[in-house]
């Protein structure tokens, strides 16, 4: 995540996990590529290690909009989701649903992070809930602030793979648009 410059660009430390996730038989792998054909739908698969009776978020982010030498939105928020049970996400309540990757063409790639945070208790965020049929509200998010604001701590698991155009994004904007 140093590497990538996702530390400091997104979190200030290293998670002590990796997060599994799994779009179908494609798997985020610390940085590898995948189109945005390949996660256009919510993951299928999202693990990692949880304690009994604790709550969780999770968020999907790209600090790269609308490209990594100008990164003006910083960061663009794919999916916000809060009160997890467990790792069972999809008992979560959704703040912002799930959009898939849409750099802009010519941009270069993009790295989207997955942070899951353990949360102190029950969360009633003041947020605005978002639907996946529109950008707004999405750009200059900071999960860091968001973790601050809540007094979620640093992310217990996180992961991230990077994502350039393709001939999908042309139909997500669509989407976007509705």
């Amino acid at each position: 995540m140093e590497e990538y410059g996702v530390i400091p660009d997104v979190i200030d430390t290293v998670p002590p996990n990796v997060l599994e996730v799994n779009y179908g038989s494609y798997e985020v792998k610390l940085g590898n590529e995948l189109t945005p054909t390949q996660v256009k739908d919510p993951p299928t698969r999202i693990n990692y290690p949880v304690e009994d009776n604790a709550l969780y978020t999770l968020c999907m982010t790209d600090p790269d909009a609308p490209s990594r030498q100008n990164p003006k939105f910083r960061e663009w928020h794919h999916w916000l989701v809060v009160n997890i049970p467990g790792s069972e996400v999809d008992k979560g309540e959704v703040m912002s649903q799930y959009i898939g990757s849409g750099p802009p063409k010519g941009t270069g790639l993009h790295r989207y992070i997955f942070v899951v945070y353990k949360q102190p208790g029950h969360l009633n965020p003041t947020e605005k809930r978002l639907s996946n049929n529109s950008g707004q509200h999405r750009g200059n998010f900071k999960i860091r602030d968001f973790a601050k604001k809540y007094n979620l701590g640093q992310p217990v698991a996180g992961n991230f793979y990077q994502a350039q155009w393709d001939d999908y994004v042309p139909k997500l904007y669509e989407q976007l648009s509705n």
